[in-house]
Order: structure tokens, then sequence, then C-alpha cells
């Protein structure tokens, strides 16, 4: 197991790596100047040789990317060039609104998903499985927006039970918690669809193998043969695709934050953006990036639990 763990942190260390330099000339070749934008055109130009010499962007472009990724290293992520207050701050006191909804959406989709794929594979070719697999073919189909907005109407605007948008923060944890659900229903619901058709796709080729037959062939039932033997060995794809979800949570929930003026690191990275902000931009993105290589390192962890023979590769 150790040399496994090894291999998969060389790994981790080499894509964070790769990952900084990308992130840091994709961001450098946005057009535009961000003095100039700070100032406006009008701006003298001896006024925007001293802001651009401030920010340092008069350096070349490697010793630019060497001083960032230096200074990511000691810990600093930089100051933002609009604000004035260091951009670790600013990305974790998002942070207490994206993670948190991201893992809300991700649990909701599980304990939806879960059930439902389980069911589908137990009935495969029934009309409760053609019915599961019609439900979710919606689900994914629908946009998640459009969802959020249907909840907010009916839970917000006509029922009355939670709030439309905004967050008080966690002084108040049920209040915050309130205000997370309808985000969290409509990320989840999408995912959850998507999860329960890889969840019995998986099943159904899993229960296919010449032990599940012998299992059967014993006379174990079909849900027993399903949760004792074929589960354990279909999680595979379902950790990648969970692990996907959970970065595509994380990352890309600008549109829902918006929706429910949610103070979140999408909205701030979208902020950051319109702004001209760049090491806003680089360094939540980078976080973000960071976030999702991670994940990736636990889901092949979780690999290695699941099926032991992967340690050895």
């Amino acid at each position: 197991m150790l040399p496994y763990l090894a291999r998969r942190m060389i790994s981790l260390a080499l894509s964070l790596l790769v990952a900084s330099l990308v992130i840091f000339l994709l961001v450098e070749m946005v057009p535009g100047d961000p003095a100039t934008f700070m100032l406006g055109t009008g701006a003298q130009p001896e006024t925007l040789a001293a802001l651009r010499a401030q920010l340092g962007l008069d350096q070349p472009l490697p010793v630019r990317y060497a001083s960032w990724l230096l200074q990511i290293l000691s810990g600093d992520l930089g100051q933002s060039f609009t604000y004035k207050t260091p951009v670790t701050g600013m990305i974790l006191d998002r942070m207490q609104v994206s993670l948190p909804l991201a893992l809300m959406a991700l649990a909701l989709a599980v304990l939806i998903a879960f059930p439902i794929g389980l069911f589908a594979a137990a009935r495969r070719g029934e009309a409760g499985d053609t019915a599961i697999m019609s439900v979710t073919q919606i689900g994914i189909a629908l946009p998640n927006f459009w969802f959020a907005m249907l909840l907010v109407l009916l839970f917000a605007v006509r029922l009355r039970w939670l709030p439309a948008g905004g967050f008080g923060g966690w002084d108040a944890p049920g209040a915050a918690l309130r205000s997370l659900l309808l985000p969290a229903v409509a990320l989840a619901l999408p995912q959850a669809a998507i999860l329960a058709r890889v969840l019995r796709s998986a099943l159904i080729e899993t229960m296919d193998q010449d032990y599940i037959r012998t299992a059967r062939a014993k006379g174990l039932s079909r849900g027993k043969t399903l949760r004792r033997h074929a589960l354990r060995n279909a999680l595979i794809p379902v950790l990648t695709i969970m692990g996907m979800q959970f970065s595509f949570l994380l990352a890309g929930a600008i549109i829902i934050e918006n929706v429910f003026y949610l103070p979140g690191l999408g909205r701030m990275i979208f902020q950051a953006i319109n702004q001209r902000d760049l090491i806003v931009v680089q360094s939540a993105v980078l976080v973000l990036v960071a976030a999702v290589i991670a994940v990736t390192f636990l889901v092949d962890l979780a690999y290695a639990a699941v099926d032991p023979r992967l340690r050895t590769r």
C-alpha cells in the first residue's frame, strides 16, 4: 500500500505544478490591461506605469510566475487589486458557502441515487426500471437553474417555507442551512439522475459475472445478491462519477449562486474576471483545481480500498 500511496503523492504534486503553470498562462492571455481597467482609459502614462510596477506587471513572465509560485508555497495567495485585501481571506470567506453547499448537494444526490439505482438494477427490463430511467433522463435534461427558479416559486414565494436567497452566515446555523437547502436540492437532482444511471449500468454489468450467477444458484435472492456481492464491485465507476460531481458542485455552481444570491467562490471568480482582478482569478482557480486534484487522489485511495488488486498497479 505504501508504494501505491507514494506514487499517487508524486502524481498529485506534479499535477499541481502543471496546473499552476497552465492557469498562470491562461490568465495572462486574457486581453486587456488590469492597470488601464483600474485607472480608466484617461489615466496618464506615468500613472499607469507606476501602477503596473506596483502590481508587478512590468516584470518578465517567467519572473512573475516564479514569484507567484513561491508566494503560494509560502502560504500567501497575494492581495486583491480591487479590494486591497488578502486573497486567502476572501477565498476562505467564500468557501464557507461553496463547500457546505457542495457537500449538501453531493450527500442529497447519493441518498437519492443509490436506492433508485439499486431498485432499477434489481428490476432490469421491468416497468419500474423503465419508469426510473425515463425520470432520470428528464432530470439530466432539465437545466438546474430553471429547476432552481421553480423551487423558489413553490417553497419560497408560495409556501414561504424557505428563504428565496441570500446567506446570513454561520452565526445562526439553522438559518444558514435553510438558506442552502433549496440551492443544494437544485444542484443535487440532476447529479442524482446521472449517478443513478451509472450505478444501474455498473450493477447490471456486474450481475452478468460468473460469481454472481454462482451466488444466485446457491439460493440468494436478486436483491441480496446485489447488495452483498455486486454493489462493492460496481463502486469503482460510481466513485469516479462522485469525484467528478463534487468537483463540479464546488466549482461549477456559479449559476445557482447567482440565482440564490449566494456569496460563493464561483460568484467571486466571476466578479474578479469582470474587474480584471487577475491575482484573485489565478489564486481562486488554483485552489479549485487543487481541490479537484485532491478529490481525484482520494478517489484513487477509495479504489484501492474497494479493489485491493489496484494497489499493485
